[in-house]
């Protein structure tokens, strides 16, 4: 059962900016990034009984499908496919999915506590050794271990509850 009118408006309202900024980066115009997002908003008032992730996650992969079946689409024509046309799908493909990692990260990271996301911010995306992250965040080592741990414990858990498989 699709959802109803208001719920697809307060999606669009709630949601289609950050989609019309992720579809502009891999669409030829802006008015290609539209019809991306409300492709996307239709998907997802026809599936709507099926979603079983955050919204805003499952709006991104749609997109994503969107934009890929849309290239893929582009790139159908009657003479015979060349080896860069195949290359060339597959880089669009690898930059949607960079793009989508990145947007399911920070919304994952936003759900952590501050602790925890300040240790795996230091760690893994500085690339501060223990120590170094220890100073920078002016705690004992220990501390940063001990939270380090935990902190991928609760993205773990944090990206399942999203949908995310590792």
């Amino acid at each position: 059962m699709p959802l109803d009118e208001q719920t697809v408006e307060e999606i669009y309202r709630d949601h289609a900016p950050a989609l019309r900024r992720f579809a502009v980066g891999f669409t030829a115009s802006r008015a290609q990034a539209e019809d991306v997002v409300q492709e996307t908003i239709l998907r997802t008032w026809q599936q709507a009984p099926k979603i079983t992730t955050s919204m805003r996650s499952y709006l991104f992969r749609t997109a994503r499908n969107v934009i890929i079946d849309n290239f893929r689409r582009q790139q159908r024509r009657p003479h015979q496919v060349h080896s860069a046309d195949v290359e060339q799908v597959s880089v669009a493909v690898e930059n949607v999915d960079r793009l989508l990692t990145k947007v399911l990260m920070e919304e994952a990271l936003a759900r952590l506590s501050v602790d925890h996301r300040n240790v795996i911010i230091a760690l893994h995306y500085r690339r501060y050794t223990a120590v170094e992250a220890a100073v920078q965040l002016s705690v004992p080592v220990g501390t940063v271990k001990s939270r380090a741990f935990y902190a991928l414990k609760a993205l773990r858990s944090v990206l399942d509850e999203m949908g995310v498989e590792a």
